[in-house]
């Protein structure tokens, strides 16, 4: 089985200094039929304008992924962490018991742009974690490269669930498959650029799911570079 997400279907929060796209219900934004996917709670597609931000403010039993796409966020929490999040750069925190943390775009002029993605985790109340980490452009550049795994395999960032991600930076014309199991859930997410899922065309804030399916997929690249997440979870 499958569906469509279309980018201009789903929920939309904005204000002077936020604009923000909801895949899945999130704050004020409510669907019933949009209330995740699999353990995939939350896939926030934010921009934030220059010297603006989340002020401090609290989470927990939420494995919490941020993932910059253009310009820099800034993280502070109650864990005593502190660190400038770049493009290309990819931030965890498992919140667990309980954490205060605060996003900010710390320049004066640029936009940051990022996502957004909470994941539930198969235990709760864990011991709050934080791990930061840049993937290069070689690593996924034309391949789907695991990027967030329950076991940090290959140099991978380590979350408590049964999911991993993937991503891809999909050049013009090139394409990557992948094979989905039968007894596992699959969501892609267009974070930026355009491809085609077999023959479906696919653009940015697009997302796509597929389950119950023992079946290969291929992605193709139409823009200049694409880039791809592919979430493979527990159905």
């Amino acid at each position: 089985m499958h569906f469509l997400r279309p980018a201009a279907e789903r929920g939309h929060t904005q204000t002077k200094w936020l604009d923000s796209y909801h895949t899945f219900s999130f704050g004020s934004y409510y669907d019933p039929q949009f209330m995740g996917f699999s353990d995939l709670r939350v896939i926030n597609d934010d921009i934030v304008e220059p010297a603006r931000g989340f002020d401090m403010h609290p989470h927990n039993n939420m494995e919490i992924i941020s993932i910059v796409l253009s310009g820099e966020l800034e993280h502070k929490d109650s864990l005593g962490n502190g660190s400038v999040i770049r493009a290309g750069e990819i931030q965890k925190m498992t919140a667990g018991s309980g954490i205060l943390h605060s996003e900010f775009n710390p320049s004066d002029k640029e936009q940051v742009h990022f996502l957004q993605i909470w994941i539930m985790p198969d235990l709760r109340d864990l011991r709050p974690d934080y791990q930061q980490k840049k993937f290069s452009e070689k690593e996924l550049k034309n391949r789907l490269h695991l990027i967030v795994s329950p076991d940090g395999a290959g140099d991978s960032i380590q979350i408590h669930q049964n999911a991993e991600i993937y991503q891809s930076l999909l050049d013009t014309g090139q394409t990557v498959k992948y094979k989905i199991s039968a007894d596992r859930a699959v969501w892609l997410q267009i974070a930026a650029g355009s491809v085609t899922l077999n023959d479906t065309p696919l653009i940015a804030g697009d997302g796509y799911a597929l389950w119950d399916e023992e079946t290969e997929i291929e992605l193709r690249g139409i823009d200049n570079q694409s880039n791809i997440l592919l979430f493979n979870l527990s159905k």
